[in-house]
């Protein structure tokens, strides 16, 4: 089975960020993989592990994107591929990502493409779901359960809140929900044969692209972190003055009414 995976480098939400001039600080952040995109290494390596087969993973960045690719090789995966955007000069976005992806992806063979549900820096989940539209194959998106019978995908996908059960046919893309499965943590094991592992730098003219064939569609005005919470304010009293003071805040106060 020919499993792919297409990831995306981020930084750690869950790390202090810091924004200047409404550009990311990359100094001071952390950087991981994507966590949806653990999910959909997690499922290949299952796949694999299930049908044998071969795991690559794809990333559309720069060379700091090798470090992530090699965690997906600690996890697990066979090999992985860096499709490099160092000659683009000017923003890269969604677009940009999904026709290099397409334009990799024109001459290969797969039976299934992973990929995160979305991506936890800029809360889209475009990428996917374009290049399956790229490549005309199936697809569907936040997936909770796969499982693989022959050429045909039983596969579970979350409808928030409810679960709706659905049968596709290979090649198919998928994008992966919360509650698929548990990343598993590279291994030492792990680690040391990933250093060893295949891991491919494309650039542009690696994949028959011009620069201007990939001019971003969308353009970031500016970027800005939330306000900070201000500290809550208790109502005391019986509930009808509560209820009183509330409007009187609601009305005077929030301005909401």
């Amino acid at each position: 089975m020919n499993i792919y995976v297409v990831m995306k480098r981020t930084f750690d939400t869950e790390e202090k960020v810091e924004i200047n001039d409404g550009v990311i600080d990359e100094e001071g952040a952390e950087f991981v993989i994507n966590p949806y995109d653990e999910y959909a290494i997690e499922e290949a390596i299952v796949l694999k592990e299930a049908h044998d087969g071969e795991v690559t993973v794809v990333t559309v960045g720069d060379e700091d994107a090798e470090k992530e690719l090699r965690t997906a090789l600690a996890m697990g995966a066979d090999q992985a591929v860096l499709l490099d955007t160092e000659d683009l000069d000017e923003e890269v976005d969604h677009y940009t990502i999904s026709e290099m992806l397409t334009a990799y992806f024109k001459d290969k063979e797969y039976d299934i493409i992973l990929g995160g549900n979305v991506a936890v820096d800029d809360g889209a989940g475009q990428v996917a779901p374009r290049l399956a539209e790229k490549l005309d194959i199936n697809q569907l998106t936040t997936i909770t359960k796969l499982e693989i019978e022959g050429t045909t995908a039983n596969i579970e996908r979350d409808i928030e809140g409810d679960v709706e059960i659905i049968e596709a046919q290979l090649p198919l893309l998928v994008t992966c929900q919360q509650g698929l499965n548990e990343p598993r943590y590279p291994s030492l094991p792990g680690i040391m044969k990933a250093k060893k592992k295949p891991l491919d730098t494309l650039d542009l003219d690696d994949l028959d692209l011009d620069e201007d064939d990939l001019e971003a569609k969308t353009k970031t005005i500016d970027r800005f972190l939330p306000p900070e919470k201000e500290a809550g304010k208790k109502l005391e009293g019986e509930p009808a003055e509560q209820v009183r003071e509330l409007v009187d805040l609601l009305k005077n106060e929030a301005k909401v009414i």
